[in-house]
């Protein structure tokens, strides 16, 4: 349907209806519901704030504010359901969604992002070790059970960055969460400046700093990371207790921008055998 063709008075309805809609979407859901701390003090929006159903969803700030005003945007199938699983629209609202923004709704959900199936397979036979793939701009590609489980990542989950600082589970489960937090800003900036001609770098970084006051606050510390490519990551899994990981990062030559993570349990720190009782397998052999 070309908004664009409808009358004035029709397109000024449709803007009232998109507006009431998502503003209502958002009001019904908390932070704590998405996965995100409740942060402090009171909340002058009820609900999801527009920079946090941005961020979770990969989108810019402007661009679903202008969807959310109702305005005469370029939408695609991909980004409303990214939206859509933020706001955790059900089948019929989010078809609504496709009809008000102009778009004939899917006949069938669309399929996650596709990685090579022999990449697949590595990640997959990892279990019962997290492992995932990230592109360029830190957006999962793919992520194996392991990961999920030990990592807390939910549906709403698209980016490892965003994930780092929004995802509360993760937060309270990493220790030495601050050090970490300004090695990963500043692994980030140093990405950045690889692609000077890729906007997409500062429009990430900029609604992250709108929805996760202490990025913005390391942000504007200009850190610059070291760009390893392995170290140690500790955590206190809720369920499974301590967990030492010790983790490797691969470039990815068919993949250009791609990287994947491989997670390594600690020698002598018991995680290997909490691993396999959190996942549910059989605990590995002493050799």
């Amino acid at each position: 349907m070309d908004i664009s063709r409808l009358p004035a008075d029709a397109r000024q309805r449709r803007s009232a209806e998109i507006r009431a809609f998502l503003r209502s979407r958002r009001a019904r859901l908390s932070p704590e519901d998405v996965g995100m701390a409740a942060g402090s003090g009171g909340r002058r929006t009820p609900g999801l704030r527009r920079e946090e159903v941005a961020v979770l969803a990969g989108v810019g700030v402007s661009w679903y504010t202008w969807l959310e005003q109702g305005r005469e945007i370029n939408v695609s199938g991909d980004v409303l359901d990214a939206v859509a699983r933020v706001l955790r629209l059900g089948a019929a609202e989010r078809e609504h969604l496709y009809v008000l923004a102009g778009l004939n709704p899917p006949q069938a959900p669309s399929v996650d992002r596709e990685v090579p199936s022999g990449l697949q397979r590595v990640i997959d036979g990892w279990l019962p070790r997290p492992a995932y793939v990230i592109d360029r701009h830190w957006t999962f590609a793919a992520v194996n059970r392991a990961a999920r489980l030990v990592f807390g990542y939910g549906e709403t989950d698209h980016s490892c960055l965003v994930s780092f600082f929004t995802n509360a589970r993760h937060r309270a489960s990493l220790c030495h969460w601050e050090d970490a937090a300004r090695e990963i800003a500043g692994r980030f900036r140093a990405d950045a400046a690889r692609y000077p001609d890729d906007p997409e770098f500062s429009r990430i970084a900029s609604d992250l700093c709108a929805a996760s006051p202490a990025f913005a606050g390391i942000w504007a510390e200009h850190p610059v990371g070291s760009g390893t490519s392995h170290g140690l990551k500790t955590l206190d899994h809720p369920e499974a207790g301590e967990l030492v990981f010790e983790y490797t990062t691969l470039p990815l030559a068919d993949l250009p921008g791609h990287r994947l993570l491989l997670y390594t349990p600690a020698p002598g720190a018991a995680t290997e055998e909490r691993l396999a009782a959190l996942l549910g397998v059989p605990e590995p052999v002493a050799g």
